[in-house]
């Protein structure tokens, strides 16, 4: 907890165990002057007709901060101490997190398994190019996590048919996300002549064939 910061919005307020936490202040009046703009933004990202990347790329194009990317902020920190006194408070509400947070850095696990390719570094330059790489390794990920998932429901099922007590708490705990069983770099089967088997060259070329 020592690298957190908390906002207030009342400074005479008393924390207790958490004033030293809560120095900074937000600013409630620029949140209230903003307020029209911030819902324009939030019903574009609602509806579509914006990204939520071209719209972060948009609010930090300046090194200097408009009136309306300091209020998204000051809104942003008014639920941050609810979160962490949440987080804090309530075993449970931890544990789905983590359960998320395994989720999410198993799905990088995969993709970096799959992305063996150069390194797994995205080496064009240009954004364009970032873009399809990037592109292309979501789509094979995905294709593996959908085969993962068909099997492990054949799986089930079949241990359903066998009489087996499938667990519903255990099937919860199952991920697509697993690896051991792709072979990235395929099968390969040689089939060689009896003469090449038996280490004789391979007859030359006649040029007159061509």
């Amino acid at each position: 907890m020592g690298s957190v910061k908390l906002w207030r919005t009342d400074p005479e307020s008393d924390y207790s165990a958490l004033n030293e936490l809560s120095r900074n202040r937000i600013q409630t009046d620029r949140i209230e002057k903003n307020w029209d703009d911030m819902l324009r933004v939030a019903g574009s990202l609602k509806v579509g007709t914006v990204s939520a990347s071209e719209l972060i790329r948009s609010l930090l194009r300046s090194d200097r901060p408009s009136a309306l990317t300091k209020a998204i902020g000051d809104l942003g920190r008014l639920s941050k101490p609810f979160f962490i006194l949440n987080y804090i408070d309530d075993e449970a509400y931890r544990r789905r997190i983590l359960t998320q947070l395994n989720r999410q850095e198993s799905r990088h696990t995969l993709a970096r398994v799959t992305f063996h390719g150069k390194r797994g570094e995205v080496r064009k330059k240009y954004r364009q190019g970032q873009e399809e790489q990037l592109g292309a390794l979501g789509l094979v990920t995905n294709v593996l996590v959908l085969w993962n998932t068909l099997y492990m429901n054949a799986a089930l099922e079949y241990l359903r048919s066998q009489g087996v007590d499938v667990n519903p708490e255990d099937v919860a705990r199952l991920s697509p996300l697993g690896n051991r069983n792709i072979n990235f770099l395929g099968h390969y089967s040689f089939s060689l002549a009896e003469p090449i088997a038996r280490g004789e060259l391979r007859p030359l070329r006649d040029s007159t064939d061509e």
